[in-house]
């Protein structure tokens, strides 16, 4: 049990296995979930939380999906992204085409950053975390991209604070379908970031944090 009000299960054995499998799920599933995440209001309430927190002029989003958020802000900044999924980069460079937005999108993995230390003042992550097997290794490099006072804005699920029924019920929905809860407030605090936190949504369990680096 942890001071931030849940049970933190254990991250699992095989990390590379967990990653490979949801790596094919998504590869399967690309294409619906663009039309999803275009369609179901809920969720684009959820990742646009994020928004107002996104500092520039130099952002990377880690795990985009198919690039509905990038499209929303990648013209303001110097924007970059990476994401695991092959066909999930793809079809987010069509979508960026398609908006007239232009941003540099590679390929990579969040615990193997392929940018030097220091060199963004965002990092953005949305609906992403909880899909990470190692979350000391995924911290330690969003931590690693930012600059003094820089700032990760991250949206994800987590335990509701209050503890309410239908917050919790959707957690265990969540894990349900394999994804980690991670100790987020303990995340940052370990890897020298100050964070402010606010439920975006799901009865508490959907949480907006923004963390500074100090």
């Amino acid at each position: 049990m942890s001071q931030h009000g849940g049970v933190y299960p254990h991250e699992p054995a095989d990390k590379q296995a967990y990653t490979a499998r949801f790596d094919r799920w998504y590869s399967r599933l690309a294409r619906p979930y663009d039309v999803a995440v275009k369609l179901l209001p809920v969720w684009r309430t959820w990742v646009s939380a994020a928004l107002p927190h996104i500092r520039g002029p130099r952002v990377l989003e880690v795990s985009f999906g198919t690039g509905w958020l990038l499209t929303r802000y990648a013209a303001n900044f110097e924007t970059h992204g990476v994401d695991l999924n092959e066909r999930m980069v793809h079809i987010a460079r069509r979508n960026l085409q398609r908006a007239g937005v232009v941003a540099e999108l590679r390929r990579a993995n969040v615990e193997q950053l392929p940018y030097p230390d220091g060199l963004f003042d965002t990092v953005v992550n949305t609906m992403a975390f909880s899909g990470y097997p190692d979350g000391e290794r995924a911290m330690s490099e969003l931590s690693r991209m930012l600059r003094p006072q820089g700032r990760i804005v991250l949206v994800d699920i987590g335990y509701p604070r209050n503890g309410n029924l239908l917050g919790s019920g959707l957690i265990v929905m969540w894990k349900w379908a394999g994804d980690l809860i991670h100790d987020m407030p303990v995340l940052f605090d370990r890897y020298g970031l100050d964070v402010w936190e606010h439920s975006v949504g799901g009865f508490g369990s959907v949480r907006l944090y923004v963390a500074t680096k100090r």
